[in-house]
Parts: C-alpha cells; sequence; structure tokens
C-alpha cells in the first residue's frame, strides 16, 4: 500500500507543467469558493443585523397570535420582574425594549391617514435599534407629547417639526384613545411602508392613551450575535413555559419568525449562487478529467506491461485514483491557504463599494462589507470539489478494467 502511495505521488510528477496547471487551476477555484461563500454569509449576516436593527430586533417576546392578528388586546403584563427573571444576567442580551402598538387615524388639517401608532421606550429604544440614528429632521423624543413621523407619513400629511397631529384610536379597553401630539422629528428608514405608516410616542404617554394598563405588545432584545440568537431562542422559550402568567401566554420568536421575506431572500440569493458555484466546480472537474484522460492514452502501454507481470486492473484503477487525489488535495490546500488568508484580510478592512458609502451610512448601516469566515465557508466548497473531481477520474480509471494487456502493450 505504501508503494502505491509513493508510486502514485512521483507518477502525478511525470509531467510537471500539466500538473502544476492542473493544481493552479483547482487551487484558485478553492481560493474562490472560499472568498466568495464567505462574502455571502458576511453580506447575509450585515443584511440581518441592518434589517433587526431598524424594527425588530434580534428576538421578540409577543402574547401569543399577535404576530398575526396584532390585536391591541393580545398584550403582555410586562414589569422589571419579569424582564429580570427571563433576561436577568444573559450577557448574550445586549438591550431588551417593550413596544406597545395601537391602530389610529391621524389628522393634520384636512388630511387623514391610517396609521400603526407605537409606544417605545426613549432610553432603551436607543440600545435596541437605530431610530436616533435616523432622524433626519428635528430631534428624537423631548418631552411626553412629543412624537415621530416617518417621512413619507409626513409628507403626506404635510407636516413638518413643530406641527401638531390629532390621534383618534381606540384603547385596549374599547375606550376612545385621542389626543393631540406635536411633531418632534421626521425619520427615514429607507423602508417604505415603515416609513409611511408610523407614528412614534412615548411608551408611557401610548399607555396612558390607550389604556394599556402597563401593557406592552413586544419586546425586542438585541443580541450579542447571530450565532447566540437559536440557542437564546430556545432558553427563552423554556424559561417562557415555567413562568406563571394571567393573560395570553407568551411566546418568543427570532428574527426568522418575525421577518419571513428576509429569509426568503437569503435563501433565493443562495440558491443562484450555489448554481454559479456548482458550475464553477463542473469547470474544474472537467479540467482533472481532461488531463486524466490523457495521461491514461500516455500510459497506455505502461498499464499494459503492469497487467502483464501480474498487477490486476484494480490496483491500477485505485493508483490512478490516488494520484487524483493527490493532485486534487494540493491543489485544495493551497487554494484554502490563500483563500482564508484573502478572507480574513478583509473580514479585518471591509470591503468599499463605491457609492454606497454614503447611502448605507444614511440609514445607520456600516459603509463597508465584510467577509465572514467560518468553518462551513472554508469547507463546503472544496469539499465540494474533491468529491466532483474524484468521481470525475473514476471515468478514465474505468477504460483500465477494459484494457487487453497484450493490445495495450502495442499500444503506439
Amino acid at each position: 500500500m505504501n508503494t502505491d502511495i509513493s508510486l502514485a505521488w512521483r507518477n502525478i510528477w511525470r509531467n510537471p507543467r500539466r500538473t502544476l496547471l492542473t493544481i493552479a487551476a483547482i487551487a484558485f477555484a478553492a481560493l474562490l469558493l472560499v472568498f466568495m461563500l464567505s462574502f455571502q454569509f458576511g453580506t447575509y449576516e450585515t443584511m440581518i443585523n441592518a434589517s433587526v436593527s431598524l424594527r425588530t430586533g434580534h428576538l421578540q417576546v409577543q402574547a401569543e397570535g399577535y404576530q398575526k392578528d396584532r390585536e391591541v388586546r393580545l398584550a403582555l403584563n410586562w414589569n422589571d420582574e419579569t424582564e429580570a427573571a427571563l433576561l436577568g444576567g444573559d450577557v448574550r442580551v445586549v438591550a431588551a425594549a417593550p413596544r406597545a402598538n395601537g391602530f389610529a387615524l391621524v389628522t393634520s388639517g384636512s388630511r387623514t391617514y391610517g396609521c400603526m401608532v407605537t409606544g417605545v421606550d426613549p432610553e432603551r429604544e436607543k440600545k435596541v435599534s437605530t431610530l436616533a440614528a435616523i432622524i433626519r429632521q428635528g430631534s428624537y423624543f423631548k418631552g411626553e407629547d412629543a412624537a415621530l413621523v416617518g417621512e413619507t407619513l409626513a409628507r403626506n400629511l404635510k407636516v413638518g417639526v413643530g406641527d401638531e397631529l390629532t390621534l383618534l384610536g381606540q384603547g385596549r379597553d374599547g375606550s376612545v384613545a385621542a389626543t393631540v401630539v406635536k411633531v418632534q422629528g421626521v425619520f427615514e428608514s429607507g423602508l417604505d411602508a415603515y416609513d409611511r405608516n408610523v407614528v412614534l410616542l412615548p411608551l408611557v404617554f401610548f399607555q396612558d392613551l390607550f389604556t394599556m394598563e402597563g401593557g406592552v405588545h413586544e419586546v425586542a432584545i438585541r443580541a450579542s450575535s447571530l450565532s447566540e440568537v437559536a440557542p437564546l431562542k430556545a432558553e427563552l422559550s423554556a424559561k417562557l413555559a415555567e413562568l406563571p402568567y394571567d393573560g395570553p401566554s407568551p411566546v418568543a420568536l427570532d428574527w426568522m419568525d418575525l421577518i419571513p421575506g428576509l429569509l426568503q431572500s437569503i435563501q433565493m440569493d443562495l440558491v443562484s449562487g450555489l448554481i454559479m458555484y456548482l458550475i464553477l466546480i463542473i469547470v474544474v472537474a472537467f479540467s482533472i478529467l481532461n488531463t486524466f484522460v490523457m495521461a491514461i492514452f500516455e500510459r497506455t502501454r505502461e498499464f499494459g506491461v503492469m497487467m502483464a507481470i501480474g498487477t490486476t486492473p484494480g490496483r491500477l484503477m485505485g493508483l490512478v485514483l490516488t494520484e487524483s487525489f493527490f493532485m486534487t488535495a494540493t491543489g485544495l490546500a493551497v487554494g484554502i491557504a490563500f483563500g482564508t488568508a484573502l478572507t480574513l484580510w478583509f473580514e479585518a478592512h471591509g470591503i468599499l463599494i463605491p457609492g454606497s458609502d454614503q447611502i448605507m451610512k444614511a440609514y445607520g448601516i456600516s459603509g463597508r462589507l465584510y467577509p465572514k469566515l467560518s468553518l462551513l465557508s472554508a469547507t463546503i466548497g472544496p469539499v465540494a470539489v474533491l468529491a466532483i473531481t474524484l468521481f470525475s477520474a473514476l471515468f478514465p480509471a474505468l477504460k483500465i478494467r477494459n484494457m487487453n494487456p497484450v493490445e495495450a502493450m502495442h499500444h503506439a
């Protein structure tokens, strides 16, 4: 066995130029796969973090059924004791912010629109979302009756900073919720549906207006990293199941439950990317196939002599496949090494896309995109290359089984 391995390694260097070209092609493919997969995964993480920072948080605690029905009565009796029991001391939780939502007619002069009115805790909200960073006119909350409105809604209502809005809705207990608020700031999130339909109020003022009796509809939670979301959700769900609760049962939802459209977009992009990577791998496989088809034709006489002196076709096939493995493994090792180094460099410095810097910063997002190297991104592409190239080497190897030793020895 050791003799075959040594012989296979020497054989691949019988034509060093062809071997080096083949190894270079495999190495380039591996480098490209490691970097592009890492870049793709890093872009997804940036997209997710940007989306959850604008609105939802990585996780939320809600009353069961609220995500679907959005009824004002489906509220949680959230307090400091409950929060301490569920989240207290967990280093994976960066911050948590309670919110409450209600529907209301918003009027300014002769214009009226139906909007979602959301109550937020001004100080805690800044630690969970980028709301304070996307104020385009005016300022963040100052005063109990201050309101923040989306840029599109402000334009539709023809209001600006300092103007008054009349709100008319229905409270949690069925009472009329009516008040007049002053526009303190205008925000622009980049999400048209959000900027067109949302008015933000201080949480305490909202709870008094909508007779919430201290209740909230959602508690947005920001986790330390995306990798912590799944275990944090599982642990939070277990704690919620054990917690005695008077009212609707609370449930934990992660960003995939809260923003299913984003998950679907990522899945579609990943599928299209995998198709392109598969095409690249097939091109490399044909390079290996061509190398070994040429090697079989060049060494037909040699194989005939070896079979004539007693070498079995199976052993010759194993020798050829071992040569294929050595060549592919060498190329993959070089490609992974350079791909990892390249990815780590860009992971530290980022990739600046021309023209996007100012636009992305306007919405509280870093102007640079960062690849995210992981064990999966560093191995899934090279492993696929190894499997497909070894499979492609089977075709020329199988030709050995059908060789006639006498005919093979007379091959020119």
